[in-house]
């Protein structure tokens, strides 16, 4: 069976060469997919273009796209082969990718190469590791342990699926997983070493955008969630101004932000285009059910306790909010399979 080596490449140095030229020394193809660099580093990819496939479009798309661009290249001219997608930064052994590479079997895994701890990682890079193992795990109630790396193998019949994965920048890689758990596609991670040069200075990540993309949709989650609670929260205190009784305030508040909260969701956090009747019916009885943990609080808290009714709206709140975001993105508006 054939073994393809797919790296996608943004404007790279010397590392690339050398990544492909120990490459050769493999029996597999070579893809490399310049996405969108710039005319000066021509020099670079004339290195290597001999005995590989290099593609190459104008504009910088992403790391994303770059996968998809290869992939799709690889679904139209292979009929089945194993594949590997590897940084072009030197970041990862060709030992490592062969091992990876190794390890598939025509089947519908997804084969994770997992970077050992170790005191040369750049702190930014442990950071956001530790950050996306949390999400993930919270998010799917799956353990991973390095949601970031590149270094990723599978069979050639997963192709489908991750070219409907959204995303064309380093959030395509995070959102693989999630499509993948949602398909019920089993993820196995093997340990790899992993080469940082100069504080991993080579990486094109971009620290407050990309990090926006990879987690966008629980950062588009805690928006919503404010603007709901501002909504809530100021008619919650209008109503307490205009005399109305604590409980009786929450619910008329709550309705109103509610009715915002599920458009907000719907349309714009989890994108959800099934039919409103398929997602409100849960919705509301998410709705209820915080709505009466939430009074029930406020009125232990408030009433019987004699706690601030203010400070205790915020807590109260807060906490049902980190229940809500996992309950809607795993049950209300969990995304279709691809059969």
């Amino acid at each position: 069976m054939k073994r393809v080596v797919l790296i996608p490449s943004y404007e790279p140095n010397d590392n690339l060469v050398k990544l492909v030229n120990e490459l050769k020394k493999e029996n597999v193809d070579i893809i490399i997919v310049n996405d969108g660099s710039n005319n000066t580093y021509d020099k670079i990819y004339k290195k290597i273009d001999k005995d590989i496939i290099y593609l190459k479009y104008d504009n910088n798309m992403g790391k994303g796209y770059a996968i998809k661009y290869g992939l799709k290249y690889i679904k139209d001219n292979y009929k089945n082969c194993n594949i590997v997608t590897m940084d072009s930064d030197g970041q990862h052994r060709v030992e490592d990718a062969i091992k990876l590479l190794n390890m598939v079997d025509n089947d519908n895994t997804l084969y994770l190469g997992k970077r050992l701890r170790d005191n040369k990682i750049p702190f930014k890079s442990k950071i956001g590791n530790v950050f996306s193992r949390i999400v993930f795990r919270l998010s799917t109630h799956k353990d991973i342990y390095d949601t970031q790396t590149g270094l990723r193998s599978f069979n050639s019949n997963l192709i489908s699926i991750l070219l409907d994965v959204e995303g064309n920048r380093f959030d395509y890689e995070m959102n693989v997983l999630y499509k993948l758990i949602d398909n019920n596609i089993n993820i196995i991670e093997e340990e790899i070493n992993t080469i940082y040069e100069d504080g991993n200075k080579g990486t094109h990540f971009r620290m407050l955008k990309d990090s926006f993309l990879v987690y966008k949709k629980l950062f588009m989650f805690i928006i919503s969630s404010i603007s709901s609670f501002i909504i809530d929260y100021g008619l919650y205190v209008l109503f307490n101004i205009l005399g109305i009784k604590v409980i009786i305030s929450n619910i008329l508040a709550r309705i109103v932000s509610s009715i915002y909260n599920y458009l907000f969701n719907r349309n714009i956090v989890f994108k959800d285009n099934k039919d409103y009747y398929k997602t409100i019916f849960k919705y509301y009885s998410l709705a209820i059910f915080i709505l009466l943990m939430n009074s029930i609080l406020l009125y232990i808290f408030v009433n019987v306790l004699c706690f601030n009714k203010y400070i205790m709206k915020i807590i109260i709140d807060t906490i049902l909010f980190i229940v809500s975001y996992f309950i809607q993105n795993n049950k209300i508006f969990k995304k279709r399979r691809i059969k």
